[in-house]
């Protein structure tokens, strides 16, 4: 514990450079906008933005990329209280009694519990954070490429059972993602392989253009412009402290959200999204007057805002311990290290002392930032609000090719993003999340090297996976998970004939 404490106090003095501490103030600033301005959302934002840190050394790149996460679910309150409209998806849930909080009345009281219920709750993940990671990451040390091929199976696997979708097409994106992955030269043989004679594709398809392409540009075309405009309600600065009532009335929602938040958030899936709908669900069942939610139930704001914010902690826990992203965002965030030669893994806090405790002491710093942030500049986010559509995408969308072709200056990288904006679209059409697509993408180099290694070590026999207790305890894991799955297919099948058959015996008798 002593050395933690050490190791925090020298990330503290990283954190409180001058050029850090702008780094983690542009990336809340913007977070926070982010999350205001509907149909963008952070995983959009953090890869259009994502080139622009490419000047920057590791730790200010990922101080800022962190920031725009974390600050993107505080701004997505705003839209849901003010407009009714989430401006990023884990806000779904706070739109219902935010809303309803705001036409009574009481928008200032709601933001300001959204805003101190994020704070209370991203403070205790980082100190969770501050606490679990190093131990995790020397568990980890142990682990042989068997077992870490094992551990990212699992994880696509977990990500695709938690999925909104169905498994098969989660698994499907994540395959066609950890192909694309294969593109360039081997990094054992030293082959070059399809790369379709483009000299370009040597370091293999980037994760900039297909982040940018797929959440930027995807995200910009399927968004109707009907859905980002409606009437804001404008709360005044002296509205904005709640009565105690209030106050009484979020404090266990708050804690309660928080704990839920951080341990959902470890989980592979899109922990912020569904942390916020379970501790809905949570704040309702435990209510004495359950019968207020949907109508300004103060809980229903305070609850989800604080477990969302949690969550987006927790998820930072097996990425920078294990190398394992839980969701497209800290897959996005790991292939920003990655780009700046920084593996995360078992070996980041060692190998990297000042981008890990460096990172972790901003993130306490960020989120008093985002509380100093959030409440006196509501108004300034009402008007950024009303900028009209067809202003403000153009921009964005122009940004998107500068910034892709920023990067390496290769017009081939413009393409790809290009191509990955059209299929972003089109999956987005028929109901195909693109998010395990780029996960498949970045973690497809690890899992192809320690995948080969553990066959090397096996002379090609795959039973060495099950041979070693931890990876078969894994693989066995992931087989039930699977089963899981299938029987919970095969019952909705029976269920469908069943109610088919009903159906047609009612019209026979009639």
């Amino acid at each position: 514990m002593e050395s933690t404490l050490f190791s925090l106090a020298h990330g503290f003095a990283i954190a409180f450079q001058p050029d850090n501490l702008w780094y983690a103030f542009l990336g809340c600033l913007v977070g926070t906008l982010v999350g205001v301005l509907p149909g963008i959302g952070p995983l959009s934002g953090i890869s259009i933005l994502l080139p622009v840190t490419f000047g920057l050394d590791a730790t200010q790149a990922v101080i800022m990329l962190a920031g725009i996460y974390y600050g993107s679910q505080y701004g997505g309150s705003t839209t849901s209280i003010l407009m009714r409209i989430p401006g990023e998806a884990s806000s779904v849930m706070t739109c219902i009694d935010g809303n309803a909080m705001a036409k009574k009345g009481r928008a200032g009281a709601a933001l300001c519990i959204a805003a101190v219920g994020s704070w209370v709750a991203g403070t205790f993940g980082v100190i969770a954070l501050t606490v679990v990671a190093p131990p995790l990451a020397t568990i980890a040390l142990k682990f042989g490429p068997p077992e870490y091929t094992a551990l990212l199976i699992l994880g696509l696997i977990f990500l695709a059972y938690m999925s909104s979708s169905s498994l098969v097409r989660t698994l499907l994106m994540a395959c066609i993602g950890l192909m694309l992955g294969m593109i360039g030269i081997d990094n054992m043989t030293g082959h070059f392989r399809y790369s379709f004679n483009l000299t370009e594709l040597g370091d293999g398809i980037g994760i900039v253009p297909v982040a940018v392409g797929l959440f930027g540009l995807g995200e910009i075309l399927a968004t109707p412009s009907h859905k980002v405009i409606g009437e804001v309600i404008a709360p005044k600065f002296r509205e904005l402290w709640p009565s105690r009532k209030e106050w009484n009335q979020s404090f266990w929602p708050i804690g309660r959200g928080t704990l839920l938040g951080f341990i959902i958030g470890i989980i592979p899936g899109s922990a912020h999204i569904i942390s916020s709908f379970l501790s809905y669900a949570l704040e309702r069942r435990v209510s004495k007057n359950p019968e207020e939610f949907g109508h300004g139930a103060v809980a229903g704001v305070a609850g989800p805002e604080s477990a969302n914010n949690s969550a987006s902690t927790g998820a930072f826990v097996p990425m920078l311990a294990l190398g394992i992203p839980t969701g497209p965002i800290p897959a996005v965030l790991m292939g920003a290290l990655m780009v700046h030669g920084v593996s995360p893994g078992p070996q980041l806090v060692t190998d990297h002392p000042d981008v890990f405790w460096g990172f972790v002491a901003s993130m306490y710093v960020g989120n008093l930032m985002l509380l100093a942030l959030n409440l006196p500049l509501v108004g300034l986010f009402v008007t950024v609000l009303r900028i009209p559509y067809a202003y403000l995408y153009p921009l964005i969308i122009m940004f998107c090719i500068i910034g892709v072709y920023e990067v390496n200056h290769s017009i081939v990288d413009v393409w790809i993003m290009l191509i990955m904006g059209v299929l972003g679209y089109a999956l987005r059409k028929f109901s195909f999340d693109p998010a395990p697509l780029v996960l498949g993408l970045v973690i497809a180099p690890i899992f192809e090297q320690s995948l080969r290694q553990s066959l090397i070590m096996s002379n090609g026999n795959y039973l060495i996976f099950f041979s070693r207790p931890i990876s078969a305890g894994l693989l066995i894991v992931c087989i039930v998970l699977l089963a899981m799955s299938a029987m919970t297919f095969i019952l909705k099948r029976k269920d469908w004939r069943d109610k088919l058959a009903e159906a047609e015996a009612g019209e026979a008798q009639q």
